[in-house]
């Protein structure tokens, strides 16, 4: 998986929806926070059991992270994708089609 860093408007938190979707195998979610802070970006089917973690680490605001998702070993279906930041949580869903 790839993570690129660019800059994006300071102190915004924002969970972007993932392109392309429908997706396969891969797609693109791009976030930013609006506190510099342990950060997590996770991947969890419809039952709830998480199956990627995407980014985990310090994320700094006023970046703009973007990291890729391969589903390849995954089936098709709805999938959510969840941000958190301190005590800022969001959660998107996507569409994986094979």
């Amino acid at each position: 998986s790839g993570l690129t860093v660019g800059s994006a408007t300071p102190d915004q938190f924002a969970l972007v929806q993932n392109y392309p979707n429908p997706f396969n195998p891969t797609t693109n979610i791009s976030f930013s926070v609006d506190q510099t802070a342990q950060t997590s970006v996770r991947v969890y089917n419809l039952l709830g059991s998480e199956v990627a973690t995407l980014f985990s680490g310090v994320a700094n605001a006023g970046r703009l992270y973007t990291v890729t998702f391969d589903a390849t070993g995954l089936g098709s279906g709805m999938y959510f994708y969840r941000i958190q930041n301190g005590d800022n949580v969001e959660v998107r869903k996507m569409n994986l089609v094979k």
